[in-house]
């Protein structure tokens, strides 16, 4: 039973605008990423949400002015990024440190992310179930194909190969990744 939901930020539920730089609680314009609140609201009545971050200059603090901006603050028990862990986002390292300060074992957390390589695999790696949210208007993933016996240490987003004949990219996925295409996806599961 999952007690703890471990969120990215950037594209996960905040929007990340490619043409703003800097920290996102500086930003003139900040977004909840559509279904967002609606989603951390039914979530957060049986578990816990954390936010984990590859944020690189902006700190804790930071991080939750942010989502204060966007109303999403309410329904987080705490933020994960390098700042406060120590270590960047994208290894095992990462995750187990915050397993550790959570006091939660992996088999009762998940991690959502939109980031296959820093936020499925290590999370993975370190037991914890995943959500790989693929955006609806991610073009670019027609078809994603399920995979039983697919290590996770050969996955990565460089392995997609195309069928030239009609452009559709296929990308094998191990079971265990649960892969959504909308935050509202985890309400519904």
């Amino acid at each position: 039973m999952i007690k703890s939901y471990l969120f990215d930020w950037g594209d996960t539920l905040m929007v990340d605008f490619p043409n703003m730089s800097g920290k996102m609680c500086t930003w003139h314009t900040v977004e909840a990423v559509t279904g967002a609140k609606d989603t951390l609201a039914a979530l957060s009545n049986n578990a816990k949400i954390y936010i984990a971050t590859g944020a690189e200059d902006s700190s804790e603090a930071d991080i939750k002015q942010a989502f204060e901006r966007v109303g999403l603050h309410e329904f987080i028990s705490g933020y994960f990024c390098k700042a406060n862990v120590g270590i960047g986002k994208g290894t095992s390292e990462f995750f187990d440190i915050i397993l550790k300060r959570i006091k939660m074992p992996a088999t009762n957390v998940a991690m959502v992310g939109d980031n296959f390589d820093k936020d499925i695999k290590p999370a993975l790696a370190v037991g914890i179930q995943p959500f790989w949210l693929n955006h609806a208007h991610n073009n670019n993933a027609k078809h994603i194909v399920s995979a039983n016996n697919i290590s996770t240490n050969n996955i990565s987003t460089n392995n997609i190969s195309t069928n030239n004949s009609n452009d559709d990219i296929q990308l094998a996925v191990p079971a265990n990744v649960k892969v959504i295409t909308a935050l509202s996806d985890l309400i519904y599961r």
